[in-house]
């Protein structure tokens, strides 16, 4: 018995071990020989399917029937055996079909049986008709049930028949159904509940090995029955028939499914009269892993056999040669055994028809890394056998869906060194469905086949095959087999082509346009990007024409050779002109040019034309060409596409990308910075269609796109849209933003009362010296609002105010108390220190120059400051006030208070840190100030014969002795110093070559380098993170720190707590802080988040109100498009957790949010679960909200058009009960926004700020819901600042003066920005334009910002003259923006500035003509 149990234990490791998808075992396919011909899409046409693309209950993508699926006696009468299964794909459709018929024709037995594809149960009718097939089955089937909520259902369905079934057999899928298994005596009843000795050592040696465990566990299930065979006893029987009917299963052909079906009914319904021998026959089985192609007479298992038939027999019957591009396919087993690879032949004959040899491999289990190694390398030397690899399971290289090892997948891609594209099949839609759908592809599909495969490196999720709907057969999509053979060529092409020969197109962008804004991109020097580019590509070989020299080619040499005059206006003749396309030539190469014309009537049109011509701006350099992709097409009439949920490009857009392909033939294309116009360009969100205009303009050229590393969310649309290879670059070095002008006084002022506080006759004139010295540097509105709410403080100051104008005359600092000066000046200096150490990025990043040491300070600095439980790492500023007995946040708090002793203890603890970061550094600098090597921590102390290491000398200076001896010093410095190697590490040029080398591109985190230092070194294929892993355990702990802060604050402010929050939740915010935001929903509405025993957080928990302790605050959530696309099923999660509080039954005093879905739902008639739709964004392929757009181009009215705008374009309701379907519901989010008493945000990064660029006021809805409300009250509108270890909440008028105080009114800022030139300029007057947006839409900007930026760049001549030199283009913009911040009552100021405004723009006109002329 103990033996018997030992193999029962390690029959569940094996379905544990191995569960997760959809690679499974397999059987021996009876393939006929046939032509090596490209296959046709032609079964649609002879099995016709009704299409409805919203699905039988208006949201589902399936529209397929389970009927479809039953099959019976062909003469009916009284059903004998009825088998029920539940599988994620219809591959095994057919199977299961025919073998059904087979059982009725040959045995007798009348047999039914009705499948059911996993998604079909998201409907309540098919979830009926399941529960009523169940209730007369004999036997449920289910496997890769890996959807919790649609797990839930099928647990509770079969769950409530188990008893009374004959048989409940569940392969690989979520615990909870996995536990219904039921054969006799055997169960998995305590699967996942208990620990054993047997399954630990089976999780060791997976962990080992993934790939040489599964191979191992695959011989055991073919040698196991063998074995249980002849043990006695019903449960070594049941549990060989388990084991069987999982060979028999993963086997897949008719013949096993017959003999699995007949086997379980002579087993377990009673049919002792069926023959073994001759009726239940053995599993029929293929090798583990293979080499298999359709052509062959064999599974081949060595690379040496294969290579054999096919040198000798296959490539000379199909011409193929021997130096042919060989591309690797990755396929699944199950779809060989089932008969259904109809979509793999389809891609092998396109391949084979091009001229390539193909290398076929698949795998019996989920880690594919082992078969890669076998068979994807020459058994002669080791070295790559393939070109380029495509994934076709569109899954996961290690683990499929459920339990990835995205290292191994890394390793094992980066030592095989070639480009890796991963294709999606579509599973849960029929490819009529996914052409008929806006969104493309299915949410559960870009989460388990896009966003994962990314993870391992993979690029471009092409679209190859769909389900046909009666049949579940897989069905190639001609084009886009011909579009994924075509690219994954290309890709190889690369590999062989010299360097001297291959044509190189690099893309630069000018958004927006007519702004003197040729070369934009956030935070690069593109010009001196490009100029390090060009001198790599020349040193390897490429060919830059005769004319260039890298020794005296400069940035601004390059600059004028695309411009000819870098102040030229955009559409001036004065750029050069590379290319004249005439439009005979553009309707010939651009087969979809007549689809343009309904927005753009006939080439060639208004844009990038001479009036006869389609004019292509740039400058070739021999095989280089450096173009300027031309703009959206807004700025001749910028409000023309504003309200379209989409548009297309015009002709000038189209011409340049036929140009690149059709006329330069580009080998690849480099699309410069973040980021361009290509990849929002209208189309599907995910899995582009032949008529998708990124598809169409990207064409077949392998897309290479450098992207900033902060920006992971828009790089992965560049990715998943356009086909890009990312390439991360580093955003610029940060300082701390330091103190300038009037705040240096008042901190000197600060510094003397220090001294002094207690001296009654010189501290009270130094404090009223402070609060005059505050009015002067705009301090005072800060102060005033935090004593107005600070009731003890208020009244400790006699009920007056002192930063309040008409009191302060009246108030002097002797009438009070020493507690109460200490506080005004405790205040004061807080805010100072908050200014002083801002983050602030300085200036433009150039291409492949890492920071210098000295630049990389104030990044560790900030790395330091951060608690990492999870890598077992204490913040400095913690370890540093535990040493000295206090609690940090109790610390935090009383600064934040004003608490002057508290207040100097953390500058203290500020400027030690700072200072032991800095010796680290210094240690391992060198004399040019480059870091050549960190120096490990033990060289160090050995060299030193035990002396102290540097940063612990420091510390002990800095007045932190005790501190300085603490054993948490040691692994926080050791994580330092690998950081420091990360920041000053490059590899951005390099992985470039590489890339144009047609080498695979390392993939890595995009994010914050504080939060996430795994992010550096740049020069990495960037991706997002597993969009099923967000909120973090961590990332709730802080949401709720941050909620809590925000309902204290509103309560302190004013008085009582919100009943209705509006929250923007963007895509990069997400993906950097783990789900912060999207958390905080969850903590205001009181739901908890709880993950599957996956991990993959998709279960909700409500929490109860005793234990909230608080009333349940609505919400109305708006997410951006990017986090739409990234983020689906977070807002699936989102609105079932608003809709399970909606639904909850507690007093409406306690429960906001259903307080209002009853009111709504009172109001426009309909159910309170439709009324409490709380999640909205864009239509899908749209993006923002485009009042960003008309506030860059002036072409606005009113600020009731930008709200409707805002309305019209963000009012598409999401709702969980219809997946996939983004619905207009302008009148429900109107009504949702009417009850809002707060708007929301959040900042996470100090790399990117409010006024940085126009997103943030983009989605901001504070005047919105002000138009709304009923009383016309003005929302009160808060940001979180999570940027440091103290997190803050703060208003948004204090965080935009923050913002203008670090930033656009910071000599250290701007003249940072000017040393940068051309581009730097227009940094400046872009963060102007941003400032005033907000003005716009929520009136939060004080005078003084618009004051004082024109005293720094207006009045003072030289800054001018400076200005117009660099950039006159965007100082027009600057003097623009200033005056129209007047005209529109933003900005209130003499009227001899407007006048001195008025001249100078005029001034600029003169000087740019006279240039231009």
């Amino acid at each position: 018995e103990r033996r018997m149990m030992l193999w029962t234990v390690v029959a569940l490791a094996l379905t544990t071990g191995c569960h997760a998808l959809v690679t499974p075992l397999a059987v021996q396919p009876r393939l006929k020989r046939s032509p090596v011909l490209q296959m046709t899409s032609t079964l649609t046409k002879e099995t016709p399917v009704t299409i409805n693309s919203e699905g039988p209950t208006g949201g589902m993508f399936t529209a397929s029937s389970p009927e479809d699926r039953r099959v019976g006696p062909p003469d009916g009468g009284e059903i004998e055996f009825k088998v029920v299964y539940v599988v994620l794909e219809s591959q095994y459709q057919s199977s299961m079909s025919a073998a059904v018929r087979e059982i009725n024709e040959k045995t007798g037995i009348k047999t039914e049986c009705v499948g059911y594809l996993l998604e079909e149960l998201r409907d309540p009718a098919n979830v009926a008709a399941f529960k009523r097939d169940l209730a007369d089955a004999n036997v449920f089937v289910g496997s890769l049930i890996f959807v919790q909520e649609l797990a839930d259902v099928v647990a509770e369905a079969v769950k409530a028949e188990r008893e009374r079934l004959d048989a409940v057999v569940v392969f690989p899928s979520m615990p909870e159904v996995m536990r219904l298994n039921k054969l006799g005596s055997f169960t998995m009843a305590s699967l996942g509940q208990s620990k054993s000795v047997i399954s630990d050592f089976m999780k060791k040696k997976k962990a080992e090995d993934q790939s040489s465990f599964e191979e191992a566990m695959l011989k055991l299930l073919r040698t196991l029955p063998k074995v249980l065979k002849y043990l006695p006893g019903d449960k070594a029987k049941d549990a060989k028939t388990f084991m069987m009917s999982f060979q028999y299963w993963l086997g897949g052909s008719p013949e096993n499914l017959r003999s699995m079906l007949l086997n379980l009914a002579k087993q377990y319904s009673g049919r002792e009269e069926l023959d073994d021998a001759l009726i239940i026959a053995e599993p029929v089985l293929l090798p583990d892993k293979g080499i298999w192609h359709p052509m062959a007479p064999q599974v081949y298992e060595t690379v040496d056999e294969y290579r054999e038939w096919l040198d000798k027999e296959h490539a000379p019957f199909a011409g193929l040669e021997e130096d042919a591009p060989v591309v690797g396919l990755v396929v699944q087993k199950s779809h060989i055994n089932t008969g259904d690879a109809g979509h793999y032949i389809s891609l092998i004959s396109e391949l084979e028809a091009r001229g390539a040899r193909v290398v076929c491999i698949y795998s019996g289990g989920l880690d594919f890394s082992g078969p890669v190694r076998d068979y994807f390398f020459s058994s002669r030397g080791g070295k790559p056998a393939v070109d380029s690899v495509i994934n076709l399971t569109g899954f996961a290289l290690v683990g499929g869906p459920a339990a990835q090892d995205h290292p191994k997948a890394v390793k094992t891609l980066t030592e095989l060194g070639v480009p890796y594209l991963c294709a999606v099949p579509l599973v849960f839609q029929s490819f009529q469905e996914w052409e008929a759908s806006e969104l493309g592809l299915h949410p559960v599909q870009v989460a388990l086949q896009v966003s994962l495969p990314e993870l391992d490196g993979a690029i471009e999720p092409i679209i190859y095959a769909g389900r046909e709907g009666v049949t579940g057969k897989s069905v190639p999509l001609d084009d886009r087999v011909s579009m994924l053979a075509s690219r994954a060529l290309k890709w190889a092409t690369l590999r062989a082509k010299e360097n001297k020969d291959k044509h190189i197109a690099i893309t630069i962008f000018s958004f927006p346009p007519d702004k003197g804004n040729v070369g934009t991109a956030a935070y690069l020097d593109v010009f001196g990007s490009i100029c390090a580019v060009a001198k790599e590509l020349d040193k390897r070989g490429y060919d830059l024409g005769s004319d260039f020299d890298p020794e005296s080619v400069t940035p601004e040499s390059l600059m004028d050779a695309v411009l000819h005059d870098k102040e030229a206006r955009f559409d001036s003749p004065t750029l050069n002109v590379a290319y004249r396309m005439p439009v005979s030539e553009y309707y010939d190469l651009t087969p979809y040019a007549h689809e343009l014309e309904e927005n753009w009537g006939k080439a060639p049109g208004e844009l990038n034309s001479d009036g006869q011509n389609l004019v292509i701006y740039g400058v070739k350099l021999g095989n280089v060409f450096i173009g300027v992709q031309p703009s959206f097409g807004y700025e001749g009439d910028p409000m023309r596409l504003l309200f379209s949920r989409s548009a297309s490009p015009h002709h000038g857009f189209a011409a340049y990308y036929t140009y690149l392909e059709r006329i330069f033939k580009a080998d690849a294309v480099l699309h410069f910075g973040t980021h361009g116009s290509l990849e929002f360009m209208p189309g599907k969100q995910v899995g582009m269609a032949q008529d998708c205009y990124p598809d169409r303009l990207a064409g077949t050229i392998p897309n290479l796109y450098y992207y900033a590393a902060n920006n992971p969310s828009e790089a992965t649309i560049a990715k998943r849209r356009s086909y890009a290879a990312t390439i991360s670059y580093l955003t610029p070095p940060a300082e701390n933003a330091g103190l300038y002008k009037g705040l240096k006084e008042v901190q000197e002022l600060v510094s003397s009362y220090q001294g002094l506080r207690e001296n009654e006759g010189r501290g009270p004139s130094i404090v009223n010296s402070i609060v005059a010295a505050s009015f002067t540097c705009n301090l005072d509105t800060d102060m005033a609002e935090f004593i107005k709410t600070d009731e003890k403080l208020h009244e400790a100051l006699g009920m007056k105010n002192p930063f309040l104008a008409d009191e302060t005359a009246s108030f002097d600092a002797k009438d009070v108390s020493l507690d109460a000066r200490d506080q005004i000046v405790g205040l004061v200096y807080r805010k100072l220190m908050e200014i002083e150490s801002r983050l602030l990025p300085m200036g433009l990043h150039t291409v492949g120059v890492p920071p210098t040491a000295d630049e990389a300070v104030a990044t560790l600095v900030s790395i330091a400051e951060i608690d990492r439980p999870e890598d077992d790492v204490i913040g400095l500023p913690r370890i540093l006030a535990n040493s000295m007995n206090r609690d940090l946040e109790e610390v935090y708090k009383n600064a934040n208070n004003g608490v002057l002793e508290d207040v100097e203890f953390l500058q203290k603890i500020t400027l030690a840190t700072r200072a032991a970061v800095k010796a680290l550094v210094d240690e391992s600098t060198g004399a040019d100030g480059r870091v050549m090597e960190v120096i490990p921590m033990a060289k160090i102390m050995a060299n030193a014969l035990g002396a102290k290491p540097q940063y612990r000398v420091s510390l002990s200076k800095s007045g932190f002795s005790k501190g300085s001896t603490d054993p948490a010093l040691t692994p926080l410095f050791e994580y330092l110093e690998f950081c420091l190697k990360q920041v000053v590490a490059d590899n951005e040029l390099g992985a470039l070559a590489e890339a144009l080398n047609g080498k695979y591109i390392e993939p890595g985190p995009g994010g914050d380098p504080i939060r996430n230092p795994a992010v550096l070194p740049t020069g990495k294929n960037m991706h997002a993170l597993d969009p099923q892993s967000i909120p973090t355990s961590a990332a709730v702990d802080c949401a709720k720190r941050v909620v809590d802060k925000l309902l204290a604050r509103l309560e302190k402010d004013t008085g009582s707590m919100p009943e209705s929050v509006a929250f923007t939740l963007w895509g990069t915010d997400n993906i950097k802080t783990y789900g912060e935001s999207l958390a905080q929903v969850l903590e205001l509405v009181g739901v908890r988040p709880l993950p599957d025993a996956l991990g993959r957080v998709n279960k909700l928990q409500l929490i109860p109100l005793e234990e909230l302790g608080r009333p349940r605050v609505d919400v109305v959530v708006t997410c951006s498009g990017v986090f739409r696309d990234l983020f689906v099923n977070q807002m699936n999660l989102l609105d079932r957790a608003i809709k399970l509080a909606a639904e909850a039954d507690e007093p409406l005093d306690q429960n906001f949010v259903r307080k209002h879905a009853l009111q709504q739902a009172e109001e426009m008639g309909c159910t309170v679960r439709d009324a409490a739709t709380r999640v909205f964004s864009n239509a899908a392929g749209s993006y923002s909200a485009n009042v960003g757009l008309a506030i860059e181009n002036g072409g606005w009215e009113s600020e009731n058009q930008l709200q409707d705008q805002f309305i019209q374009r963000k009012g598409f309701a999401f709702n969980s009960d219809k997946p996939g379907v983004i619905d207009q519901q302008t009148e429900l989010f109107k009504a949702a926004l009417s009850t809002v008493d707060v708007t929301f945000q959040n900042l996470d990064s100090s790399e990117i700020s409010i006024s940085d660029v126009s997103h943030y006021y983009d989605s901001d809805p504070t005047k919105v819901v002000q138009g709304l409300r009923k009383d016309g009250r003005s929302p009160a509108a808060m940001m979180a600042d999570t940027t440091t270890a103290n997190a803050q909440v703060r208003t948004l008028s204090e965080t935009v003066r923050l913002d203008a105080r670090t930033k656009l009114l910071n000599p250290k800022f701007y003249e940072g920005m000017l040393n940068s030139g051309y581009e730097g300029a227009r940094e400046i007057t872009k963060r102007l334009r941003n400032t005033m947006g907000w003005s716009a839409t929520s009136g939060a900007v004080d005078n003084f910002v618009y004051e004082d930026a024109n005293d720094t760049f207006i009045k003072d001549p030289e800054m001018q003259r400076r200005l117009l030199d660099t950039n006159p283009n965007a100082f027009r913009d600057m003097v623009t923006t200033f005056l129209e911040a007047n005209g529109r009552g933003y900005w209130d100021t003499d009227p001899e500035n407007i006048d001195r405004l008025q001249e100078l723009y005029q001034e600029i006109e003169d000087k740019i003509e006279g240039v231009a002329s």
